[in-house]
């Protein structure tokens, strides 16, 4: 039994000092955080922007 559980931690050792996948998951935190603040932005001030559009495409037409 000594021997597997050696022969398992050898081939794990490599991969918990792996940081990689780390940054991996914070980048993807952060760009979930920013998606969301992005669509809380445009809830807020989407009507705002539709009517300024409106607007402008109103004048074009005239």
């Amino acid at each position: 039994m000594n021997y597997f559980t050696r022969h398992v931690a050898r081939l794990f050792r490599p991969r918990l000092n792996d940081e990689e996948g780390q940054g991996m998951v914070e980048y993807a935190l952060i760009l979930v955080l920013i998606a969301v603040v992005v669509i809380v932005i445009l809830q807020i001030v989407g009507s705002q922007v539709n009517n300024v559009f409106s607007n402008v495409s109103n004048g074009l037409n005239q």
